[in-house]
């Protein structure tokens, strides 16, 4: 009996510490941003470890929205954040709300406390605020360590010193801004600026803003009451919607550029000619063009009225098309000699509806395009069984000499496929290097 040993209780064995505790605090930190910031205080309860760790959290998305008490016990519970005692590292703060708290200071506090904890990104949504409430601290100004600005529904005060030497992304949605010159020195006093998004944010001040940097590279616009004249020698891609008259001027627009444009179009709608002829003009001198269907509606009649300009220099062209307008593409296509990509997006109007009307598109010549400089066509959301888009496809693949691939995708049902893939297959092709990608989807989403 002496010689048998005492079997150890499960019970009295030391508790192992788990292998995420066991992280340095640095990494558990991070591990921590991929959840949310209430969740990430709430691991303070798992262990005296873990007790603190919440406040290394360098990635911060804090909502009202995830509270369902009211805006004033989220703004308790936020406030721990930004204790001016705390000096870990905010890399990112994501801070949206749905209302204006009591507290009316707590926007600059908040502000203050990020700007000197080596922030990089903010990103403020102030939704349904009172106007004073969301008026930012001139802290904001002078952030020497911001990479990424995002502003909606805020206020941002008159500009006396901008000093932002990292900033590169600028963000302004919904934005109050007191004058032209703010706008002016927050882009000036940016020289890494790359991004300039500005969306109805000139409402309350000048009718013309100037955008002058020379390092920005993108810029997107949506405004309607004010016409933006952008002074960027390196701007690569301007993305604008264009609700009824033409909102951009671009200063020695070079053919490198790139040219989103979104035509709005509202029932009854009419564009003036010289609209229609300014972006012509703007297309005729680039190389990379993304437009909608409305645009060409336009282009259609003003054509037979007039000669269409020749868009020598576009390469590739991104476009939506109504499949009822496609009889407009013989018309484009001529005016594209040096066009060498080519994807439509088509869209039915008639879906579900029993009444549809066949396009006709017909080619009077063949397009120089086809013949010397396409290389890839793609078909985005194919329509089923559209005799006008397989004729298209048919003729496409039948004169285009070195066309090189053939994109499409295909919203078939499993029998309706099978018998397109065996009329493309039997299609003539001019191209004997081309080749047919299909991607075939069950259900079409619109």
């Amino acid at each position: 009996m002496g010689g048998r040993k005492k079997k150890t209780k499960v019970c009295d064995k030391v508790p192992v510490e788990d292998r995420i505790s066991q992280l340095p605090d640095s990494v558990i930190a991070e591990i921590l941003c991929h959840i949310s910031t209430k969740d990430a205080v709430r691991t303070s309860v798992l262990s005296t470890r873990w007790r603190n760790l919440w406040e290394s959290v360098p990635e911060l998305d804090i909502s009202s929205y995830r509270f369902s008490s009211d805006v004033n016990s989220f703004v308790s519970f936020a406030e721990r954040f930004f204790d001016p005692h705390m000096k870990s590292w905010v890399r990112k703060l994501r801070l949206s709300m749905s209302k204006s708290p009591d507290d009316k200071s707590f926007l600059n506090r908040w502000i203050d406390a990020v700007s000197t904890r080596r922030i990089q990104h903010l990103d403020l949504r102030l939704y349904h605020f009172n106007s004073s409430d969301s008026i930012l601290p001139l802290s904001i100004y002078t952030c020497q360590t911001l990479v990424h600005l995002q502003l909606h529904h805020a206020i941002l005060v008159n500009a006396e010193v901008v000093s932002l030497p990292c900033l590169k992304i600028i963000h302004l949605e919904e934005t109050t801004c007191p004058n032209e010159a703010t706008l002016e020195k927050l882009i000036s006093g940016s020289p890494l600026l790359e991004d300039l998004t500005l969306i109805r944010f000139s409402k309350h001040i000048a009718k013309v803003l100037q955008v002058r940097s020379q390092t920005l590279k993108r810029i997107r616009i949506n405004e309607s009451s004010a016409k933006v004249v952008i002074d960027a020698p390196l701007l690569q891609c301007l993305r604008t919607v264009i609700h009824s008259t033409k909102n951009f001027e671009i200063i020695n627009l070079g053919f490198s550029t790139k040219l989103d444009i979104n035509v709005l179009y509202g029932h009854g709608t009419t564009y003036r000619t010289s609209l229609i002829h300014g972006i012509l003009t703007d297309i005729s001198r680039v190389r990379d063009l993304d437009i909608n269907h409305y645009f060409w509606k336009e282009i259609f009649p003003y054509s037979k009225s007039g000669p269409v300009p020749q868009f020598g220099n576009l390469s590739h062209l991104n476009s939506r098309f109504f499949v009822t307008d496609l009889e407009m593409l013989p018309t484009l296509l001529e005016s594209c000699p040096k066009l060498e990509s080519l994807t439509l997006e088509l869209i039915d109007p008639y879906m579900g509806s029993k009444t549809k009307k066949e396009p006709k598109v017909i080619f009077l010549t063949v397009p120089e395009c086809l013949v010397s400089s396409l290389k890839l066509v793609a078909f985005k959301r194919s329509i089923p069984g559209n005799e006008g888009e397989i004729e298209l496809l048919r003729y496409l693949l039948k004169n285009s000499t070195i066309l090189e691939k053939l994109k499409l995708d295909v919203y078939y049902t499993k029998k309706a496929e099978c018998d397109f893939l065996k009329e493309l297959l039997t299609m003539p092709r001019c191209s004997s290097t081309c080749e047919i990608h299909c991607s075939f989807i069950r259900k079409r989403y619109w």
